[in-house]
């Protein structure tokens, strides 16, 4: 049997999650393994393809019909192919299903706390987005250098949060009890390094690594699938195989979770303030 906790005295659960591409379907199989054992985030913080997942389900989506969504409309199949000056393609086809799905394009229509990083290109620095216009800085979080075209937002250039916050922990730190953090980009040592697509984005990916590090240290607990490694950054054709990879590994660190963080002491806690 599950173990799980009312949810009436459950302590506030954030959760934050790193970009990763096609790896970043990992994080809609976290949820659903936390939801099954009673945990539901109340937060959500975001980069990249965090940011993407993260978006939806702080509009109210399950994490079921998120994957239905990144499966039946073949997310991988909504990216045009086109080489504009700044990037070799563009979300234009994403932001069209955001328009249809969320309707409002304000962090305000958002049904939990949500927080996007984004990298600013003139600045040289990161920000975190929380309030105002949404779509755009969404789709700027998630904008992969030269890969994806960058948003222009208020004349300053926008691209991947992840470059700077590959997973913006700091930004929910104080807005919940419990926070979760979720990494799909596992780094261990890889056995071969071959072919110019393989070279540059293991390059990227330990690049960005080291931002993350800092980003681990303040979770109460990291859930960080190492099968997700198995995954390039446009397997969004495989995202059934990648969503059981993070379900897989929830459920599997689940009963840690419960020790590490321990859970059933910030709950009695909880429980003695509202008694008082």
């Amino acid at each position: 049997m599950n173990k799980t906790i009312d949810e009436n005295i459950l302590p506030k659960f954030g959760i934050a999650l790193s970009g990763g591409g096609a790896r970043g379907v990992a994080h809609i199989g976290v949820l659903e393994a936390l939801e099954e054992f009673g945990i539901k985030p109340q937060v959500v913080s975001g980069t990249s393809m965090g940011a993407i997942v993260g978006v939806f389900y702080a509009a109210g989506f399950s994490p079921k019909e998120i994957l239905d969504f990144l499966v039946t409309r073949k997310f991988h199949t909504m990216i045009n192919w086109h080489l504009p000056f700044s990037g070799l393609i563009d979300m234009g086809k994403v932001q069209e299903v955001m328009e249809e799905m969320i309707g409002a394009d304000d962090f305000s229509s958002l049904k939990m706390p949500f927080y996007c990083a984004v990298t600013n290109l003139n600045s040289g620095l990161e920000e975190i987005r929380s309030e105002g216009k949404l779509f755009q800085w969404v789709l700027a979080s998630a904008a992969i250098p030269v890969v994806f075209e960058p948003q222009i937002i208020d004349g300053q250039t926008y691209t991947d949060g992840g470059l700077l916050n590959n997973l913006p922990a700091e930004a929910i730190r104080d807005k919940c009890q419990v926070l979760i953090g979720v990494h799909v980009n596992h780094n261990g040592p890889e056995e071969e390094v071959k072919g110019m697509k393989t070279i540059a984005e293991r390059a990227f990916r330990l690049g960005i690594a080291q931002n993350v590090e800092k980003s681990k240290q303040i979770c109460d607990f990291v859930i960080e699938p190492p099968e997700a490694r198995n995954f390039n950054t446009f397997n969004f054709n495989k995202a059934e195989e990648i969503y059981e990879v993070g379900y897989n590994e929830t459920r599997n660190q689940i009963m840690k979770m419960f020790e590490d963080i321990n859970i059933e002491k910030v709950v009695e806690l909880k429980k003695n303030r509202k008694m008082q």
